[in-house]
Formats: structure tokens, sequence, C-alpha cells
């Protein structure tokens, strides 16, 4: 689900991640319709970082 918004509406999908100054940022950005591929790839790639995050989180949780 996450992956499809931040295709079609990349500035709210930064806020379901608990990036709000970044949604901002990306609606800027997404006003401009150039700008709107930009801002759904940069939220696809922030949506793969917060994905590894919280695997990483996950993982080091179990060891503590």
């Amino acid at each position: 689900m996450r992956l499809f918004l931040a295709i079609i509406i990349p500035w709210l999908q930064f806020f379901t991640i608990g990036r709000p100054i970044d949604g901002i940022i990306c609606l800027l950005l997404q006003i401009t319709l150039i700008g709107w591929i930009p801002a759904a790839i940069w939220s696809v790639f922030a949506l793969g970082q917060y994905k590894t995050d919280r695997k990483i989180e996950r993982a080091l949780g179990s060891r503590a």
C-alpha cells in the first residue's frame, strides 16, 4: 500500500513513515508537473530506506 502511495501521491507517503518535513518539501516539488517524477522517485527511495531501517531495528532488538 505504501508503494502505491509513493508512486501516486509521493508527499503523503512521507507522512506515513514519520517524515513530515520531507513530505512538505515533496509536496512543493510535486506541484510542478516536471517535479512530480523526481518526487515519486524520492518517495520510493525513502520507503526503501524506511523498510531497511525497520529490519535492522528488529534484528538488533532481538539481540538485546
